[in-house]
């Protein structure tokens, strides 16, 4: 099928993407909100303008679009944005969050068309370690017990994954972070022909929480 993909930068969305071409599809265009809110419901906030740099990369038509990140409202920026493309499906990065997963599906339905979800209902700790093994993404922000500044631009890998586990042990985290608690960014993924290089980043800590903001990037 042709597929557009809601696509954040993190590695949800880039890891789905890459499942659905593994399994035949063609994904036409990557599609990303950027939203006005940072705690939006749907929509993954931090460097989402490397984006641009990841579907250079990837080859892939990007198509950008802004929204206020209201709850519920959100949800017509959305369709609005999917109405316009002559595609058979969508593909998204939703795990566990039965709230986002039924959200796109309704869209889906009322436009006629798909909705993949190749991580969906999936272990979350086998789905974060098959991630880290084949993307190459870095955490770029954190807002959780037992996360703190340290995390902050650390490659998401292996022992970072065992750490997650033992944290949702303690803390109830999940550990693709989902529920807010961590976002990443992806510097490279096997549908890339190039890599993102950060030229100049800066971390930016409250309190509690923080995130990792890159101000420059280029493909290398």
């Amino acid at each position: 099928m042709k597929l557009a993909s809601l696509f954040s930068g993190g590695k949800d969305s880039a890891y789905s993407a890459h499942l659905a071409m593994q399994q035949g599809h063609t994904i036409s265009h990557l599609v990303t909100f950027q939203s006005e809110n940072p705690t939006s419901y749907m929509f993954h906030h931090p460097n989402v303008w490397v984006t641009k740099l990841q579907a250079k990369s990837a080859g892939i038509p990007h198509l950008e679009f802004t929204t206020k990140g209201e709850k519920e409202k959100e949800l017509a920026d959305i369709e609005s944005a999917l109405s316009k493309l002559e595609v058979d499906g969508v593909v998204s990065g939703a795990v566990a969050s039965v709230y986002q997963k039924e959200r796109v599906d309704a869209i889906c339905d009322k436009l006629g068309i798909k909705s993949i979800a190749p991580l969906w209902g999936r272990d979350q700790a086998e789905v974060a370690m098959e991630e880290a093994k084949t993307l190459d993404a870095i955490v770029v922000s954190v807002s959780a017990d037992g996360l703190g500044k340290e995390w902050l631009g650390r490659k998401f890998d292996e022992n970072c994954v065992n750490e997650l586990v033992k944290l949702r042990e303690k803390f109830r985290i999940s550990v693709v972070g989902e529920g807010g608690e961590f976002d990443t960014l992806v510097l490279n993924a096997p549908f890339f022909t190039k890599k993102i290089k950060i030229t100049d980043s800066e971390i930016n800590w409250q309190g509690t929480m923080g995130t990792f903001n890159v101000k420059s990037a280029s493909l290398v």
